[in-house]
């Protein structure tokens, strides 16, 4: 009986195989589960999981935003070998998340400096001693408080601060030439976003936040998110932080009126949509309902 079922089990898979060409089983070999898509000559994004990485190649050195995770940023590091001959000179973080963070421990020894906001060093620090992890990172050895600029290569990198958002120590990372900013964890791009309220995140002054960034830079000005829903691309435009900022007011706006209406925090945490919003939907609502509902009710 085992070796009946074995055998039509063996068939079966053997038929699958059949299905595909060589060509496309090579390919599917060959592919790999990180990819890189340049939007300059010299600056490019990666995709793998956690929060999107830029880089930039000069020709006095590679600057990299953000840094995923230990197993992760490796293959970041060794695609960027294959591109420039170039040292690592500056790793920037957005903010202090995990996956933002966890990977610049694979930089240590290679990266001539860290930098973040001050906020965003505190905020990393005190988690990983919380989590007992404090072996596994590598902090930011520079912050900064409000703007940061330096000229590297042909390009000039400012940092902004525009205050409290996502956590209370958000980078906007401008490459001003090429007229592209990472946004980090401040774009969400139609997914339900996390809003660490234990790191000083306010939703309310994260629809500052954008609206400050749609007035600082311009409609031909490339936005980065740190995550995308599926089939949704990390890449959007001036429009977009507009339209995610009008989410998450219509998330506050929500939340009050459940409150108002004497709902209790696990009733509104039930909500599957919320009125006027269309594009973000799916699993996570309940991520920023809860944001939404101790903010409010803290006030």
């Amino acid at each position: 009986m085992q070796r009946r079922i074995f055998l039509k089990n063996s068939g079966l898979v053997l038929a699958a195989l059949a299905v595909f060409s060589n060509k496309t089983m090579a390919q599917l070999m060959a592919d790999p589960a990180w990819k890189i898509t340049m939007l300059t000559d010299d600056i490019g994004i990666f995709t793998e999981k956690g929060g999107t990485i830029l880089f930039y190649l000069s020709k006095e050195g590679i600057v990299v935003v953000d840094a995923q995770f230990p197993d992760t940023a490796p293959h970041l590091i060794d695609e960027v070998k294959k591109k420039s001959t170039q040292p690592f000179v500056l790793l920037i973080n957005t903010h202090h998340h995990g996956d933002h963070t966890a990977g610049n421990i694979a930089f240590k020894g290679l990266v001539q400096r860290v930098l973040a906001h001050e906020n965003s060093k505190a905020n990393q620090e005190r988690v990983a001693k919380e989590k007992k992890t404090e072996d596994q990172q590598l902090y930011p050895d520079n912050v900064f408080g409000s703007v940061w600029c330096e000229k590297l290569g042909g390009e000039e990198i400012c940092l902004h601060y525009f205050g409290a958002g996502h956590t209370n120590g958000d980078a906007l990372v401008q490459f001003k030439k090429a007229n592209i900013v990472h946004m980090g964890d401040l774009m969400f791009n139609r997914r339900h976003p996390f809003v660490d309220k234990s790191a000083g995140a306010s939703m309310s002054n994260w629809i500052t936040v954008l609206d400050k960034a749609y007035d600082k830079f311009n409609k031909k000005t490339k936005f980065i998110c740190g995550h995308a829903a599926e089939g949704y691309d990390v890449l959007v435009n001036r429009d977009d932080l507009k339209l995610f900022g009008d989410y998450l007011g219509k998330v506050l706006q929500f939340t009050e009126g459940e409150i108002k209406a004497g709902k209790s925090k696990e009733e509104i945490l039930k909500a599957t949509s919320i009125p006027g919003v269309t594009e973000w939907k799916g699993d996570g609502l309940e991520r920023p309902l809860a944001a939404a509902y101790q903010e409010l009710t803290s006030r």
